[in-house]
């Protein structure tokens, strides 16, 4: 079941993460299916547990929406001392917009994560909700951008049932 739009308040989220530039939709993926397992690899090394689910956090994106900066993460239960290619990092305490979008992450058919980014940014524009951003010369620089996945795929392969929460920081007033 998906769930539209709202705006919840939350509290800061310590979190590990290792991050990646992207110039196109086959870097960003190979940035994924790199930086995921040596992020969870990292985490098993060090004896840390992550606190939910793992996300990816947008860093910057281009004009047209495509990835340019982002950073995959893990929450941690508390702040974490790491070094290397794995960073820690805090999830802004604030109001975030929220979606809940049930389905798959890429699809020609079917309701996908581009068409829930696409809800949730209409829903924002008809609220009159401004993201906590600022513009760039090559898009827009997030403070927190976040989709974090809910279902984990190895475990459940119908994609019909995977579920991914896009939160987006609101610019306060």
């Amino acid at each position: 079941m998906e769930r539209g739009p709202m705006i919840e308040r939350r509290t800061a989220q310590p979190y590990v993460g290792i991050r990646a530039q992207v110039a196109s939709e086959q870097e960003f993926r190979a940035a994924v299916d790199r930086g995921f397992p040596e992020l969870f690899g990292w985490l098993q090394n060090n004896g840390i547990q992550p606190s939910g689910a793992p996300f990816i956090r947008y860093l910057e994106v281009s004009g047209d929406g495509q990835p340019l900066r982002v950073e995959l993460g893990a929450p941690t239960g508390s702040e974490v001392s790491s070094n290397g290619p794995v960073h820690a990092d805090v999830l802004p305490a604030g109001r975030y917009a929220t979606l809940l979008h049930v389905g798959p992450y890429s699809s020609a058919k079917v309701a996908d994560l581009a068409d829930a980014r696409a809800e949730l940014l209409e829903w924002a524009r008809g609220h009159g909700v401004e993201w906590n951003g600022s513009e760039t010369p090559r898009g827009t620089a997030f403070e927190a951008c976040v989709e974090r996945y809910l279902t984990d795929p190895r475990s459940e392969p119908d994609w019909s049932k995977w579920r991914t929460e896009l939160a987006y920081l609101i610019r306060e007033r």
